[in-house]
């Protein structure tokens, strides 16, 4: 991954006029669960299911994202991270002390005892964000790794003493970090390129998600670049309402009276995607992404909360997948099933041989900001 890539997501506030809404597939008539025909198309070719195993698979997913979600305030310290097994479509639950799997098992998650809790783990990820001023550029990214029960740390390959000697000198608690070599050289997704997307001078980036008086997307297309910003059309589209690269990936737009924003996804082939709200997925989940030069791709969520080091400083807190994405891609949208989960910040590979894409959440986005999420 050596470039900059701008993406062009035409997102919600860059509708043309008459696109509308595609109507959901309703699952079966015992299944709640409705599926833009989009997504589950994807999900098809992407992650190799039928569509009754996309639909099983993404209804599972909601329940799992539910269960996460009181399993961590009900275990407290005990909880060792969950993530979502796609073999099962069921979450799998760590635990420290084996007396709470009963617990995890009543509420229809796995249990699986591990040596360290979610709060140690993070503890230890934290602590290397604390000392990241002293991190060589070799080690490209830690995370926490829920399926293992560690912190993995990536490094370039034969800098692996390079990672034991920044350990040692920041006093992190090296059993429980697994140094791994990538030959991965993360990059903002980011080019300059012409197509429907919104730009910034001769720049150009793409929509995230709309939100109440503009829309999200990447902070690099903000802090990259310069000049006004216009939509896809040449319109004037409005100001900045706020970026932040590095550190975080995220930024929003405020628009002008000329745009108009709509909670769908577009998918720059006459239809769009309804966004109805933004619960965050687990590990191992299902994610579908929207960019301008490759389209719709699917895969899985890897990571959570994972620092990246680009060239232009290191970004905390982004969600690692094994989507692939192209120049072009850079700030489009992520969904679980019709539930925003972030905006595209970089990665590396191509959609010929595949790769790596990491998002930036959109919660944090939403939460920094003030916003508030436009749902169809």
């Amino acid at each position: 991954m050596k470039r900059l890539f701008a993406a062009r997501v035409v997102g919600a506030a860059l509708l043309a006029a008459g696109l509308a809404a595609t109507p959901a597939v309703t699952a079966q008539a015992a299944t709640p669960m409705t599926v833009a025909p989009e997504m589950l198309q994807a999900m098809q070719r992407d992650l190799g299911l039928t569509a009754d195993q996309a639909i099983k698979r993404m209804t599972s997913e909601v329940k799992a994202s539910e269960q996460e979600q009181s399993l961590r305030q009900e275990l407290q310290g005990a909880f060792g991270g969950a993530y979502f097994d796609a073999t099962t479509n069921q979450l799998v639950v760590g635990v420290t002390d084996a007396a709470k799997a009963g617990v995890v098992r009543a509420a229809g998650a796995k249990a699986v005892q591990v040596g360290r809790s979610e709060q140690q783990l993070d503890a230890v990820k934290a602590g290397l964000d604390q000392n990241a001023a002293q991190a060589p550029k070799t080690l490209t990214s830690w995370y926490v790794d829920v399926t293992k029960n560690d912190v993995v740390l990536t490094v370039t390959p034969g800098a692996v003493a390079d990672a034991r000697s920044y350990l040692a000198a920041t006093g992190t608690d090296a059993a429980a970090v697994e140094v791994v070599e990538s030959p991965e050289q993360p990059q903002p997704l980011f080019d300059v390129r012409g197509g429907d997307a919104y730009f910034i001078g001769s720049s150009r980036c793409s929509i995230g998600f709309s939100v109440q008086g503009g829309f999200v997307t990447a902070g690099h297309c903000a802090a990259l670049t310069s000049g006004s910003l216009a939509g896809s059309n040449g319109v004037a589209l409005g100001t900045w309402g706020g970026f932040t690269f590095p550190g975080n990936d995220y930024a929003w737009v405020r628009t002008n009276s000329n745009w108009t924003p709509r909670g769908v996804v577009n998918r720059y082939n006459g239809t769009t995607v309804p966004v109805s709200g933004h619960t965050e997925a687990a590990v191992g989940s299902s994610i579908c992404r929207s960019g301008s030069t490759t389209g719709w791709h699917c895969g899985t969520v890897q990571a959570k909360n994972q620092t990246v080091t680009y060239p232009q400083g290191r970004v905390l807190g982004l969600t690692q997948t094994n989507v692939c994405a192209e120049p072009g891609d850079s700030g489009g949208s992520w969904l679980t099933g019709n539930h925003a989960q972030g905006v595209t910040s970089g990665g590396s590979g191509n959609c010929t041989v595949g790769g790596t894409t990491f998002f930036q959440p959109v919660n944090p986005i939403l939460s920094r900001f003030g916003l508030t999420l436009v749902t169809s």
